[in-house]
Protein backbone atom coordinates (compact mmCIF):
# COMPACT_ATOMS: atom_id res chain seq x y z
CA UNK A 1 0.00 0.00 0.00
CA UNK A 2 0.91 3.83 -0.35
CA UNK A 3 2.36 4.86 2.84
CA UNK A 4 -0.33 6.48 5.01
CA UNK A 5 1.13 9.48 6.25
CA UNK A 6 3.53 12.16 4.36
CA UNK A 7 6.43 14.01 5.11
CA UNK A 8 5.17 17.75 4.37
CA UNK A 9 1.76 19.28 4.64
CA UNK A 10 -0.12 20.76 1.44
CA UNK A 11 0.76 24.35 2.21
CA UNK A 12 4.54 23.18 2.02
CA UNK A 13 4.21 21.76 -0.87
CA UNK A 14 3.59 24.65 -2.45
CA UNK A 15 6.37 26.67 -1.45
CA UNK A 16 8.83 24.27 -0.03
CA UNK A 17 11.15 21.27 -1.47
CA UNK A 18 9.79 18.36 -0.72
CA UNK A 19 11.76 15.63 1.43
CA UNK A 20 13.61 12.63 -0.37
CA UNK A 21 13.07 9.51 1.61
CA UNK A 22 14.17 6.08 1.05
CA UNK A 23 10.83 3.67 0.58
CA UNK A 24 10.80 0.01 0.88
CA UNK A 25 10.18 -2.40 -2.47
CA UNK A 26 6.58 -4.04 -2.06
CA UNK A 27 6.12 -6.82 -4.85
CA UNK A 28 2.53 -7.80 -6.15
CA UNK A 29 1.93 -10.43 -8.29
CA UNK A 30 1.70 -10.50 -12.08
CA UNK A 31 1.42 -13.36 -14.73
CA UNK A 32 4.64 -12.51 -15.88
CA UNK A 33 6.35 -12.73 -12.50
CA UNK A 34 6.55 -10.52 -9.11
CA UNK A 35 5.98 -6.53 -9.70
CA UNK A 36 8.41 -4.43 -7.67
CA UNK A 37 6.49 -0.98 -6.40
CA UNK A 38 8.97 1.08 -4.40
CA UNK A 39 7.73 4.73 -3.89
CA UNK A 40 10.36 7.42 -4.99
CA UNK A 41 8.45 10.81 -4.09
CA UNK A 42 5.29 11.52 -2.04
CA UNK A 43 3.45 14.32 -0.90
CA UNK A 44 2.61 15.97 -4.62
CA UNK A 45 -0.22 17.64 -4.80
CA UNK A 46 -1.96 15.65 -7.84
CA UNK A 47 0.96 15.31 -10.21
CA UNK A 48 -0.64 15.01 -13.83
CA UNK A 49 2.48 14.29 -15.69
CA UNK A 50 6.22 13.77 -15.93
CA UNK A 51 9.12 13.84 -18.43
CA UNK A 52 12.42 12.71 -18.25
CA UNK A 53 15.16 15.24 -18.36
CA UNK A 54 18.66 14.28 -19.92
CA UNK A 55 20.76 11.79 -18.43
CA UNK A 56 17.27 9.83 -17.47
CA UNK A 57 18.16 10.31 -13.67
CA UNK A 58 16.10 13.30 -13.43
CA UNK A 59 12.56 14.05 -14.05
CA UNK A 60 10.03 17.45 -14.70
CA UNK A 61 6.51 16.33 -12.84
CA UNK A 62 3.32 18.69 -13.36
CA UNK A 63 0.95 18.83 -10.10
CA UNK A 64 -2.38 20.15 -11.27
CA UNK A 65 -2.53 23.00 -9.02
CA UNK A 66 0.40 24.55 -11.03
CA UNK A 67 3.85 23.96 -10.13
CA UNK A 68 6.15 22.28 -12.06
CA UNK A 69 9.41 20.45 -9.93
CA UNK A 70 12.46 18.36 -10.47
CA UNK A 71 12.68 15.24 -9.14
CA UNK A 72 15.99 13.10 -8.94
CA UNK A 73 16.07 9.28 -9.16
CA UNK A 74 16.69 9.11 -5.53
CA UNK A 75 13.34 10.86 -4.45
CA UNK A 76 14.71 14.51 -3.98
CA UNK A 77 12.15 17.00 -5.14
CA UNK A 78 12.33 20.55 -5.94
CA UNK A 79 11.09 23.87 -5.28
CA UNK A 80 8.38 24.91 -7.72
CA UNK A 81 10.11 26.15 -10.92
CA UNK A 82 8.96 30.35 -11.74
CA UNK A 83 7.78 31.23 -14.90
CA UNK A 84 5.16 28.55 -15.07
CA UNK A 85 2.14 30.43 -16.68
CA UNK A 86 -1.51 30.52 -13.93
CA UNK A 87 -3.14 27.99 -14.52
CA UNK A 88 -7.35 27.79 -13.77
CA UNK A 89 -7.09 25.21 -11.30
CA UNK A 90 -11.00 24.23 -10.60
CA UNK A 91 -12.51 20.80 -11.12
CA UNK A 92 -10.47 19.00 -13.67
CA UNK A 93 -8.32 22.22 -14.47
CA UNK A 94 -4.82 23.12 -14.02
CA UNK A 95 -1.52 22.33 -15.14
CA UNK A 96 -1.40 19.00 -17.70
CA UNK A 97 0.60 17.65 -19.60
CA UNK A 98 4.85 18.34 -20.15
CA UNK A 99 7.29 16.93 -22.98
CA UNK A 100 10.41 18.38 -24.00
CA UNK A 101 11.45 19.42 -27.09
CA UNK A 102 13.03 16.86 -29.95
CA UNK A 103 16.14 18.83 -29.61
CA UNK A 104 15.82 19.70 -25.41
CA UNK A 105 20.10 19.33 -25.84
CA UNK A 106 20.23 22.30 -28.08
CA UNK A 107 16.82 24.47 -27.33
CA UNK A 108 16.52 23.47 -23.52
CA UNK A 109 12.52 24.02 -24.48
CA UNK A 110 9.55 22.54 -22.07
CA UNK A 111 6.11 22.46 -23.84
CA UNK A 112 3.59 22.76 -21.40
CA UNK A 113 -0.69 22.29 -21.73
CA UNK A 114 -2.77 23.51 -18.71
CA UNK A 115 -5.96 25.13 -18.28
CA UNK A 116 -6.57 28.93 -18.82
CA UNK A 117 -9.07 31.23 -17.70
CA UNK A 118 -11.17 33.39 -20.35
CA UNK A 119 -12.94 36.35 -19.38
CA UNK A 120 -16.39 35.23 -18.94
CA UNK A 121 -15.07 32.52 -16.25
CA UNK A 122 -14.92 29.49 -18.35
CA UNK A 123 -11.55 28.06 -18.85
CA UNK A 124 -10.03 26.28 -22.02
CA UNK A 125 -6.79 24.01 -22.73
CA UNK A 126 -3.43 26.32 -23.42
CA UNK A 127 -0.12 25.19 -24.40
CA UNK A 128 2.99 26.99 -24.16
CA UNK A 129 7.13 26.56 -24.29
CA UNK A 130 9.96 28.28 -22.60
CA UNK A 131 13.95 27.28 -22.01
CA UNK A 132 14.53 25.74 -18.61
CA UNK A 133 17.38 28.00 -17.32
CA UNK A 134 20.92 25.95 -16.92
CA UNK A 135 20.09 25.70 -12.95
CA UNK A 136 16.21 23.90 -13.74
CA UNK A 137 14.97 26.68 -10.96
CA UNK A 138 13.41 28.60 -14.02
CA UNK A 139 11.36 28.84 -17.52
CA UNK A 140 12.24 31.60 -19.33
CA UNK A 141 10.85 33.38 -21.96
CA UNK A 142 7.64 31.08 -22.32
CA UNK A 143 4.64 32.06 -24.46
CA UNK A 144 1.83 30.61 -25.59
CA UNK A 145 1.71 28.62 -29.40
CA UNK A 146 -2.13 27.09 -29.14
CA UNK A 147 -5.34 27.93 -27.42
CA UNK A 148 -8.39 25.96 -27.66
CA UNK A 149 -11.37 28.15 -28.63
CA UNK A 150 -13.81 28.79 -27.48
CA UNK A 151 -13.31 28.39 -23.80
CA UNK A 152 -16.05 26.37 -22.67
CA UNK A 153 -15.19 24.48 -19.24
CA UNK A 154 -16.76 24.97 -16.38
CA UNK A 155 -14.01 22.16 -15.00
CA UNK A 156 -14.36 19.37 -17.19
CA UNK A 157 -13.10 17.66 -20.00
CA UNK A 158 -9.99 19.81 -20.82
CA UNK A 159 -7.82 16.68 -22.42
CA UNK A 160 -4.99 16.74 -22.63
CA UNK A 161 -1.73 15.19 -24.11
CA UNK A 162 0.77 16.40 -26.21
CA UNK A 163 2.93 14.56 -28.12
CA UNK A 164 5.61 14.92 -31.15
CA UNK A 165 5.71 12.62 -33.59
CA UNK A 166 9.09 11.53 -35.80
CA UNK A 167 8.93 14.67 -38.34
CA UNK A 168 8.81 17.15 -35.29
CA UNK A 169 4.77 17.99 -35.36
CA UNK A 170 3.34 18.27 -31.88
CA UNK A 171 -0.16 16.80 -31.26
CA UNK A 172 -2.62 18.19 -28.85
CA UNK A 173 -5.13 15.36 -27.82
CA UNK A 174 -7.87 18.05 -26.56
CA UNK A 175 -11.26 17.10 -24.95
CA UNK A 176 -14.80 18.31 -25.60
CA UNK A 177 -15.43 20.17 -22.52
CA UNK A 178 -18.10 18.27 -21.39
CA UNK A 179 -19.85 20.06 -24.60
CA UNK A 180 -20.76 17.05 -26.11
CA UNK A 181 -21.78 18.57 -29.82
CA UNK A 182 -18.58 20.54 -30.14
CA UNK A 183 -16.94 17.21 -30.50
CA UNK A 184 -18.58 17.35 -33.89
CA UNK A 185 -18.07 21.28 -34.61
CA UNK A 186 -15.02 21.60 -36.97
CA UNK A 187 -15.22 25.51 -36.27
CA UNK A 188 -14.58 24.74 -32.41
CA UNK A 189 -11.42 22.85 -31.25
CA UNK A 190 -13.11 21.12 -28.66
CA UNK A 191 -13.26 16.98 -28.97
CA UNK A 192 -10.60 17.53 -31.81
CA UNK A 193 -6.86 16.00 -32.18
CA UNK A 194 -4.87 18.62 -33.48
CA UNK A 195 -1.24 19.03 -35.53
CA UNK A 196 0.70 22.01 -35.44
CA UNK A 197 4.19 23.00 -36.04
CA UNK A 198 6.41 23.43 -32.71
CA UNK A 199 5.76 26.91 -32.63
CA UNK A 200 2.29 27.56 -33.05
CA UNK A 201 2.04 27.50 -36.87
CA UNK A 202 -0.56 25.06 -39.13
CA UNK A 203 1.11 22.84 -41.28
CA UNK A 204 0.19 23.11 -44.67
CA UNK A 205 -0.57 19.73 -45.05
CA UNK A 206 -3.20 19.39 -42.74
CA UNK A 207 -6.58 18.33 -43.58
CA UNK A 208 -8.40 20.86 -43.21
CA UNK A 209 -6.24 23.63 -44.40
CA UNK A 210 -8.34 26.68 -46.71
CA UNK A 211 -12.00 25.02 -45.90
CA UNK A 212 -14.48 27.51 -45.02
CA UNK A 213 -15.22 27.70 -41.30
CA UNK A 214 -13.11 25.15 -40.33
CA UNK A 215 -10.05 25.20 -37.71
CA UNK A 216 -6.93 24.63 -39.75
CA UNK A 217 -5.28 23.02 -36.94
CA UNK A 218 -7.77 19.76 -37.01
CA UNK A 219 -6.23 16.59 -37.31
CA UNK A 220 -9.39 14.27 -36.03
CA UNK A 221 -12.58 15.15 -34.79
CA UNK A 222 -15.43 13.40 -32.89
CA UNK A 223 -13.37 13.06 -29.35
CA UNK A 224 -14.33 12.77 -25.89
CA UNK A 225 -11.95 13.48 -23.21
CA UNK A 226 -8.67 11.94 -24.24
CA UNK A 227 -6.39 11.50 -21.26
CA UNK A 228 -3.63 9.34 -23.19
CA UNK A 229 -1.34 9.81 -26.25
CA UNK A 230 1.72 8.22 -27.31
CA UNK A 231 3.68 7.50 -30.56
CA UNK A 232 3.55 3.75 -31.04
CA UNK A 233 7.77 3.31 -31.73
CA UNK A 234 7.64 0.60 -34.24
CA UNK A 235 5.22 2.20 -36.60
CA UNK A 236 5.41 5.59 -35.92
CA UNK A 237 1.54 6.26 -35.72
CA UNK A 238 0.04 8.49 -32.69
CA UNK A 239 -2.44 6.32 -30.68
CA UNK A 240 -4.69 8.37 -28.27
CA UNK A 241 -7.26 6.89 -25.92
CA UNK A 242 -10.16 8.64 -24.54
CA UNK A 243 -12.75 8.76 -21.77
CA UNK A 244 -16.39 7.48 -22.51
CA UNK A 245 -19.48 8.42 -20.33
CA UNK A 246 -20.86 5.52 -18.36
CA UNK A 247 -18.96 2.73 -20.52
CA UNK A 248 -17.23 2.84 -23.71
CA UNK A 249 -13.44 3.93 -23.08
CA UNK A 250 -11.82 3.57 -25.93
CA UNK A 251 -8.15 3.55 -27.82
CA UNK A 252 -7.99 5.58 -31.20
CA UNK A 253 -5.41 5.44 -34.06
CA UNK A 254 -6.04 8.60 -35.34
CA UNK A 255 -6.00 9.23 -38.69
CA UNK A 256 -6.10 13.04 -40.70
CA UNK A 257 -9.71 14.50 -41.43
CA UNK A 258 -11.55 11.59 -39.80
CA UNK A 259 -14.46 11.52 -37.37
CA UNK A 260 -14.61 9.05 -34.38
CA UNK A 261 -17.96 9.65 -33.37
CA UNK A 262 -18.52 10.66 -30.09
CA UNK A 263 -21.19 12.08 -29.60
CA UNK A 264 -22.97 10.44 -32.11
CA UNK A 265 -21.38 6.82 -31.82
CA UNK A 266 -20.16 5.32 -28.53
CA UNK A 267 -20.77 2.36 -26.47
CA UNK A 268 -21.38 4.24 -23.36
CA UNK A 269 -24.59 6.00 -21.84
CA UNK A 270 -24.94 8.87 -19.50
CA UNK A 271 -24.02 8.83 -15.91
CA UNK A 272 -27.53 9.10 -15.21
CA UNK A 273 -28.08 5.38 -16.96
CA UNK A 274 -29.71 7.31 -19.60
CA UNK A 275 -28.93 7.13 -23.57
CA UNK A 276 -26.68 9.66 -24.81
CA UNK A 277 -29.53 11.80 -26.09
CA UNK A 278 -27.46 12.54 -30.06
CA UNK A 279 -26.25 8.61 -30.10
CA UNK A 280 -27.19 6.70 -32.76
CA UNK A 281 -25.59 3.44 -32.05
CA UNK A 282 -21.95 1.90 -31.34
CA UNK A 283 -21.30 2.18 -34.87
CA UNK A 284 -22.22 5.09 -37.23
CA UNK A 285 -21.77 5.07 -40.76
CA UNK A 286 -18.97 7.31 -42.36
CA UNK A 287 -17.57 7.39 -38.50
CA UNK A 288 -14.08 5.19 -37.27
CA UNK A 289 -14.92 2.96 -34.80
CA UNK A 290 -13.12 2.51 -31.95
CA UNK A 291 -9.09 0.67 -32.03
CA UNK A 292 -10.24 -1.03 -28.75
CA UNK A 293 -12.91 -0.47 -26.25
CA UNK A 294 -14.06 -1.12 -22.52
CA UNK A 295 -17.38 -1.71 -22.31
CA UNK A 296 -17.19 -0.94 -18.62
CA UNK A 297 -14.80 2.30 -18.19
CA UNK A 298 -11.37 1.87 -16.23
CA UNK A 299 -11.15 5.85 -16.39
CA UNK A 300 -7.87 5.41 -18.28
CA UNK A 301 -5.27 7.91 -18.01
CA UNK A 302 -1.94 8.35 -19.46
CA UNK A 303 0.04 5.98 -22.30
CA UNK A 304 3.25 3.99 -22.52
CA UNK A 305 4.45 1.58 -25.07
CA UNK A 306 7.10 -0.58 -23.76
CA UNK A 307 10.10 -0.41 -25.78
CA UNK A 308 13.43 -1.30 -23.94
CA UNK A 309 15.22 -4.65 -23.26
CA UNK A 310 15.29 -4.21 -19.79
CA UNK A 311 12.42 -6.44 -19.19
CA UNK A 312 11.47 -8.85 -22.19
CA UNK A 313 8.30 -10.10 -20.98
CA UNK A 314 6.65 -6.92 -21.26
CA UNK A 315 8.45 -5.99 -25.16
CA UNK A 316 5.63 -4.62 -27.26
CA UNK A 317 3.40 -4.09 -24.53
CA UNK A 318 1.24 -1.01 -24.10
CA UNK A 319 0.62 0.47 -20.32
CA UNK A 320 -2.39 2.49 -19.18
CA UNK A 321 -3.27 4.29 -16.18
CA UNK A 322 -6.88 3.80 -14.82
CA UNK A 323 -8.56 6.15 -12.41
CA UNK A 324 -11.60 4.65 -11.65
CA UNK A 325 -10.38 1.19 -11.31
CA UNK A 326 -7.27 1.72 -9.73
CA UNK A 327 -5.06 -0.34 -11.39
CA UNK A 328 -1.97 -0.79 -14.31
CA UNK A 329 -3.55 -2.30 -17.32
CA UNK A 330 -0.65 -4.24 -19.60
CA UNK A 331 -1.66 -4.63 -22.92
CA UNK A 332 -0.17 -7.38 -25.26
CA UNK A 333 0.10 -6.39 -28.94
CA UNK A 334 0.50 -8.28 -32.23
CA UNK A 335 1.65 -5.83 -34.47
CA UNK A 336 -1.45 -3.08 -34.10
CA UNK A 337 -3.75 -5.80 -32.98
CA UNK A 338 -4.23 -6.09 -29.11
CA UNK A 339 -4.66 -9.85 -28.12
CA UNK A 340 -4.05 -10.05 -24.58
CA UNK A 341 -5.26 -7.51 -21.21
CA UNK A 342 -3.82 -8.17 -18.10
CA UNK A 343 -5.04 -5.80 -14.79
CA UNK A 344 -2.34 -4.74 -12.17
CA UNK A 345 -1.61 -2.87 -8.69
CA UNK A 346 -4.89 -3.44 -8.17
CA UNK A 347 -4.06 -3.84 -4.78
CA UNK A 348 -2.69 -0.08 -4.18
CA UNK A 349 -6.37 1.24 -4.57
CA UNK A 350 -4.41 4.44 -6.20
CA UNK A 351 -5.78 6.43 -8.96
CA UNK A 352 -3.06 5.98 -11.66
CA UNK A 353 -2.75 9.02 -13.65
CA UNK A 354 0.37 9.28 -15.93
CA UNK A 355 2.49 5.98 -17.12
CA UNK A 356 5.93 6.60 -18.62
CA UNK A 357 8.63 4.19 -19.53
CA UNK A 358 11.98 5.27 -17.79
CA UNK A 359 15.71 5.06 -19.72
CA UNK A 360 16.36 2.51 -17.25
CA UNK A 361 12.95 0.40 -18.29
CA UNK A 362 11.45 0.51 -15.88
CA UNK A 363 7.76 1.96 -15.20
CA UNK A 364 6.89 5.25 -13.61
CA UNK A 365 3.86 6.14 -12.14
CA UNK A 366 1.74 9.23 -11.07
CA UNK A 367 -1.20 8.34 -8.56
CA UNK A 368 -3.50 11.13 -8.82
CA UNK A 369 -4.26 12.38 -4.82
CA UNK A 370 -3.95 15.83 -2.82
CA UNK A 371 -1.17 13.37 -1.70
CA UNK A 372 0.03 12.01 -4.33
CA UNK A 373 3.12 9.79 -5.40
CA UNK A 374 5.95 8.82 -7.95
CA UNK A 375 6.32 5.32 -8.42
CA UNK A 376 8.39 2.82 -9.67
CA UNK A 377 7.65 -0.41 -11.23
CA UNK A 378 10.05 -3.15 -12.00
CA UNK A 379 9.53 -7.15 -12.73
CA UNK A 380 11.08 -10.04 -11.09
CA UNK A 381 10.00 -12.92 -13.90
CA UNK A 382 9.40 -16.11 -13.40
Amino acid sequence: MLRPHWLTTLAAAAVLPLLAHAAPVQQFPSEEGQLTVSTIADGLRNPWALAFLPGGKDMLVTERAGNLRVISAEGEVGAPISGVPKVWAEGQGGLLDVVLSPEFDKDRTVYLSYAEAGDDGKAGTTVGRGQLSADRARLENFRVIFRQQPKLSVGNHFGSRLVFDRDGYLFIALGENNQRATAQDLDKLQGKVVRILPDGTVPKDNPFVGQHNVRPEIWSYGHRNQQGAALNPWSGKLWTHEHGPRGGDEINIPQAGKNYGWPIATHGINYSMLPIPEAKGEQVEGMVGPHHVWEKSPGISGMAFYDNPTFKAWDHDLFIGALASEELIRLQLDGDKIVHEERLLGELKARIRDVRVGPDGYLYLLTDAKDGALLKVGLEQN
